[in-house]
């Protein structure tokens, strides 16, 4: 029995690039479709996922919303993984900010993930997992910000499964030097490494956790343009 069309995704196989940017608001998929890429079709729209296929300068690239959480984006970037043939996912999200040097806009890219999440329990491994990007879209896209002028801090990330944690990690993880709070990277970094594919999260600072600071929802989805430009050229 074929594995594709999925209950989550309705492509064929090749509806797909080999690169997929992934940004969890299916409205900025469908953004990126229109403001960036030509000839774009919609290949997906199960649950309002919406996925588009289309070229960004004669590449041909995909980008498809991932939805809110370790769980979703651990469905989505696993079936793009191992059923539809793509070898790359760049997931460009929005983060909150935990070093206070950095700023409401900012980009920054996720060199490992830490969580709080059980999700890596599943690979056998018993112990605390802190899974890394691909070393090849990292470099990609750090040379691609020195050449864009865009300062682009990388460093770790932390993936929280609670939006409202009542354990109030935050300051702890400041003192590690972690850069920002989202929640995505670490199952799709997971994922990529069980496929031996590549993953990188490119994050833009949406929010200032400490403080209450933050750009409105309509601002996260069509403002983060930086995070898109990188993704794209690298794709």
């Amino acid at each position: 029995m074929s594995n594709t069309p999925t209950p989550h995704i309705s492509c064929k196989p090749g509806d797909f690039a080999r690169t997929v940017l992934m940004p969890g608001d299916p409205l900025r998929a469908e953004f990126i479709a229109n403001t960036f890429l030509e000839d774009a079709r919609l290949v997906n729209n199960v649950r309002g996922i919406h996925g588009y296929t289309g070229f960004y300068k004669g590449k041909e690239v995909s980008v498809m919303a991932s939805g809110m959480g370790i769980p979703s984006i651990g469905i989505y970037s696993y079936e793009l993984f191992n059923f539809y043939g793509v070898d790359n996912i760049i997931r460009i999200g929005s983060a909150g900010m935990i070093q206070q040097d950095l700023k409401l806009r900012s980009v920054v890219a996720a060199m490992s993930a830490y969580s709080n999440s059980d999700y890596g329990a599943q690979f056998g491994f018993q112990g605390n997992l802190a899974p890394c990007a691909s070393w090849k879209l990292l470099k990609a896209a750090s040379d691609k910000a020195a050449e864009l002028g865009v300062n682009m801090p990388v460093g770790p990330v932390y993936s929280s499964d609670c939006f409202y944690d009542e354990s109030a990690p935050l300051g702890k993880l400041q003192k590690l030097g972690v850069l920002c709070v989202e929640m995505e990277s670490y199952a799709l970094y997971l994922n990529a490494a069980r496929a031996g594919k590549h993953a990188l999260a490119l994050l833009t600072i949406s929010d200032n956790p400490f403080t209450g600071e933050g750009l409105d929802s309509e601002q996260r989805q069509n403002t983060f343009t930086q995070m898109m430009e990188i993704a794209l050229e690298i794709a």
